[in-house]
């Protein structure tokens, strides 16, 4: 079932399962230039045993693109939606730009998230992310989305997966994204800091990392530090999107992670 809810005047793109009563609610997150069919294998997979709710974070997908974007309007959307669609509480998954969106939302929001799956994600910018960022801002507003997208699709995954064509949806659906929504994300992404919400975290954390994502398994080796209790699991021949890469391998990480703390 697909829905469009307001939210503050942006409207937010989300589509949920056929609720089932009783089960948990995953909601899943997607990165800067994806949407939420990124999820589709993940969505395949759990289907059924599940209640699901996916939906294209503000600037992204169907969702409007506003001039201006924060984690503190990211965070609200998924308080938002949570709200529109009577869901008490739900297992938060996060990929890249969702990771800092679910911490924000986590930090604000006790109660709401009873575990967390951050796959490629930082909690906070990093020391040379505000002059990364502001280049590819430049690059956008220069050239446009085209080139944005192919050299961010040559960053995210490995040369045969491309050649493939295993990544030609997203490097399509990355090109016609607006110019005004990634920028506005990108903003967002040159100065956050959620080191303290990853600090406080009380509850059940699985991170994932793609093996291939530059320094990002060792970035992710210091949130599970910084988060008590959370663990780490490196996702071998994988980039920044592992979950389209190795599906089959980010869902029996999924699945291990989802079962033990059914049993705990």
């Amino acid at each position: 079932m697909q829905h469009f809810v307001e939210v503050g005047g942006c409207r937010i793109f989300a589509g949920i399962s056929e609720p089932r009563p009783g089960a948990p609610w995953l909601v899943f997150s997607n990165s800067l230039m994806t949407d939420h069919t990124i999820w589709a294998a993940q969505e395949a997979h759990f289907a059924g045993r599940y209640n699901i709710l996916t939906y294209d974070q503000r600037g992204h997908g169907r969702s409007d693109a506003p001039a201006s974007v924060s984690f503190a309007d990211l965070s609200g959307d998924v308080g938002a939606l949570l709200d529109h669609f009577d869901i008490a509480a739900c297992i938060y998954v996060g990929l890249s730009m969702g990771v800092p969106t679910g911490l924000n939302f986590a930090a604000g929001n006790p109660g709401r998230v009873t575990a967390m799956i951050l796959s490629d994600g930082q909690m906070a910018t990093q020391p040379s992310g505000r002059q990364t960022w502001q280049a590819r801002i430049d690059l956008a507003r220069a050239t446009g989305m085209a080139q944005v997208a192919d050299d961010t699709v040559s960053r995210w995954f490995d040369p045969a997966f491309i050649a493939s064509g295993g990544a030609e949806s997203l490097r399509k659906a990355a090109a016609q994204m607006r110019t005004e929504g990634y920028c506005a994300c990108a903003t967002a992404l040159q100065d956050y800091d959620f080191t303290a919400a990853a600090a406080g975290l009380s509850v059940p954390v699985q991170l994932l990392a793609g093996a291939n994502d530059g320094a990002m398994p060792a970035v992710m080796a210091t949130m599970a530090e910084t988060i008590p209790g959370a663990s780490l699991s490196v996702i071998e021949g994988a980039g920044h999107i592992p979950n389209v890469e190795k599906p089959e391998v980010f869902n029996r990480a999924m699945e291990a992670f989802l079962t033990f703390i059914t049993k705990s």
